[in-house]
């Protein structure tokens, strides 16, 4: 860790607890950015797989089965 990181962090630590959750919020978001390509090939993916499930190719899980009990 450098030394600039190192200072940063020291800082975010004397922060107030709801005040550092605001900085890790802030700094996740700015590491998760929405790539919309990304957003239209899952789109048509959970379109195929929902026209398959209605056709009758592909069969449903039942939740309890994926989840577990509830």
């Amino acid at each position: 860790m450098d030394t600039l990181t190192r200072d940063l962090a020291d800082k975010a630590r004397k922060l107030k607890p709801d005040e550092r959750f605001a900085l890790v919020e802030e700094i996740l978001s700015s590491l998760d950015r929405p790539d919309p390509e990304i957003d239209r090939l899952w789109r048509e993916e959970a379109a195929r797989r929902l026209a398959a499930y209605r056709t009758g190719t592909i069969e449903g899980i039942p939740a309890e089965d994926v989840l577990g009990p509830f």
